[in-house]
C-alpha cells in the first residue's frame, strides 16, 4: 500500500488538539456534555455512580431491559460490559453469547471502574450506565453475542479520509473493537458499501464460521455517519481524529467515541494509505461539512468492484430460484429455496418431491434429525439442480414443508461455490 501512515508520523505532524480539549476528549461524560449541547445525536445515558456507596445502595430493579456499562474515562473498550437482557432467574442479567452474570457480580465490576481499574492513569473513575444501541435489520447477520457494530471514519481537517465498519465476534465477546478481536472491513466512500475484511493479521471473504459475504454490504445513512463526523472533527477543533457512529434502529447514527489518536488499522482493512489521502487534500480549503463529505466522495471513489471476479463465485441472497430436475433428468420443476447457513443438508418438500417422480426406491438411507418439531427419522435422496447456472448433485433430506414459506432449504454443504449477500433482494 503506497502512503501509509506510521505511528511516530502520525503524534509527531498530524495530532494537534489543546489542553482543555484533551481533557474534554479523555472523559466521555464531558465529551457527551459538549456533543449534546451542540445537538449530536448520542446514546442516553441512565445512571451514573461516583461513590461506592451509591451502587451499594441501587435497586437494579430500576435498570433498563439491556444497557452498557462503561468508566468515564476508560480507553480500548477496557472495563466496557454489555448486557443484553435480564435473566427469568431473579437478579441474573445475560452478557454476550448467552452468559450469566449475576447483579452482585455487576457491582464487583463497577466498584473496580470506580477504583480506576480501567481508567487513562489507573486514578478513581465514574461509572456510566447507558443505553444499547438497537440493531438494525442489515447489520443483525453480523453481531455476535448480540454485539452492535460501528463505523469508524477518519477525518483530517474536516474532511473525511476513510472509513471502516467494524464488527463484534466471538474472541471480541460482543465489542466492535478490533484490538479486542473485532472484524475491520473497509468502506468504499463514493458508494458506502463494504469492501475488504481484516481479521486477526489476514483478509477475509466471509463473517467468521459463517458464510455471510462481508463484502458488498451498503452502510444505511452513510453520506450522513460521514457529515456528522465532519462536523464533530470541527466542534472539537482536531487537525486528525477518527470518530466513532452505531446506527440505532429508531435514532439512526449515534455518536459513539471520538479519538485524538485514532488507530491505523482502518489503512489495512482498506488496503489504503492515510498519508497518501492527507496529501491529497492538503492545503483545501473547506468551509462546510457538505463540501468535506463532497470532496471526500468524489477524491477517494472508486467504480464498485465486481465482487464476483475477485472470489471467483456468484453472489446469491436469502432466497433464489433453484430448478430442480427428476431422477431421470426428463423433466424439472422450478421453485423459490430459502439460502440456510445453519443446514448442513439441502431439504426439499415431500410435495415438490413427489411432482418430479421421486420415490420410495430412491431413498438412499434415513437419517434421524432434530428439528423444530423435536427429533424424526428423514429420508435422503440423490438430487441434481440449478442454482444461478450452477449444476449442483448432492444428497438431500425429505422432510414435511408444506406449512412454511417455501418448500426447499439449501443447506451450507452446497453453498461452496457461491458468496451470500444478506442484503440482495429478489
Amino acid at each position: 500500500m503506497q502512503g501509509v501512515l506510521g505511528i511516530n508520523k502520525r503524534n509527531l505532524f498530524y495530532i494537534s488538539f489543546s489542553k482543555k480539549i484533551k481533557r474534554i476528549l479523555d472523559s466521555k461524560i464531558l465529551t457527551k456534555t459538549l456533543l449534546k449541547k451542540n445537538s449530536f445525536p448520542v446514546p442516553e445515558t441512565s445512571f451514573l455512580f461516583k461513590k461506592r456507596k451509591e451502587i451499594l445502595e441501587f435497586n437494579p430493579e430500576f435498570l433498563p431491559p439491556s444497557f452498557v456499562i462503561k468508566p468515564d474515562r476508560g480507553f480500548g473498550g477496557e472495563g466496557v460490559m454489555i448486557i443484553y437482557g435480564k435473566s427469568k432467574k431473579k437478579n441474573f442479567f445475560i452478557k454476550s453469547g448467552g452468559e450469566k452474570i449475576s447483579w452482585e457480580e455487576i457491582v464487583f465490576h463497577i466498584l473496580d471502574i470506580l477504583e480506576g481499574n480501567f481508567s487513562l492513569h489507573f486514578i478513581p473513575d465514574i461509572c456510566l450506565i447507558e443505553e444499547r444501541v438497537k440493531i438494525i435489520p442489515e447489520f443483525k447477520p453480523f453481531s455476535v453475542g448480540g454485539g452492535i457494530p460501528d463505523i469508524r471514519v477518519v477525518v483530517y481537517k474536516k474532511i473525511p479520509l476513510m472509513a471502516m465498519l467494524r464488527l463484534p465476534t466471538k474472541i471480541s465477546k460482543g465489542k466492535a473493537n478490533l484490538h479486542q478481536g473485532g472484524v475491520g472491513v473497509g468502506i468504499e466512500m463514493s458508494s458506502g458499501k463494504t469492501t475488504f475484511g481484516f481479521f486477526q493479521g489476514k483478509y477475509i471473504a466471509f463473517y467468521p464460521q459463517t458464510r455471510y459475504l462481508i463484502a458488498g454490504l451498503k452502510i444505511p445513512f452513510f453520506r450522513k455517519i460521514l457529515k456528522l463526523a465532519s462536523e464533530v472533527a470541527e466542534i472539537f477543533s482536531l487537525k486528525l481524529c477518527g470518530v466513532d457512529i452505531s446506527i440505532d434502529r429508531e435514532k439512526g447514527p449515534l455518536i459513539l467515541e471520538i479519538n485524538a489518536r485514532p488507530g491505523l488499522s482502518i489503512q489495512l482493512a482498506n488496503k489504503a494509505g492515510l498519508e497518501e489521502r492527507i496529501r491529497r487534500v492538503e492545503g483545501l480549503k473547506v468551509k462546510s461539512s457538505e463540501k468535506a463529505v463532497r470532496i471526500a466522495q468524489e477524491l477517494f471513489g472508486e467504480e464498485e468492484t465486481e465482487i464476483e471476479e475477485i472470489f471467483g463465485k456468484k453472489i446469491i441472497g436469502p432466497v433464489e430460484e433453484v430448478e430442480i430436475f427428476s431422477p431421470d433428468g426428463k423433466s424439472s420443476l422450478k421453485i423459490l429455496a430459502k439460502i440456510d447457513t445453519g443446514a448442513w443438508r439441502s431439504s426439499l418438500c415431500f410435495s415438490v418431491a413427489k411432482k418430479l417422480g421421486i420415490k420410495k426406491e430412491n431413498f438412499i438411507k434415513e437419517e434421524f434429525v432434530l428439528s423444530s418439531l423435536g427429533e424424526e427419522m428423514r429420508p435422503v435422496v440423490p438430487l441434481k439442480f440449478s442454482l444461478k447456472g450452477e449444476i449442483i448433485e448432492t444428497e438431500a433430506f425429505l422432510a414435511k414443508r408444506e406449512h412454511l414459506a417455501y418448500p426447499m432449504i439449501v443447506g451450507r454443504r452446497d453453498l461452496k461455490n457461491f458468496l451470500i449477500d444478506v442484503a440482495k433482494k429478489r
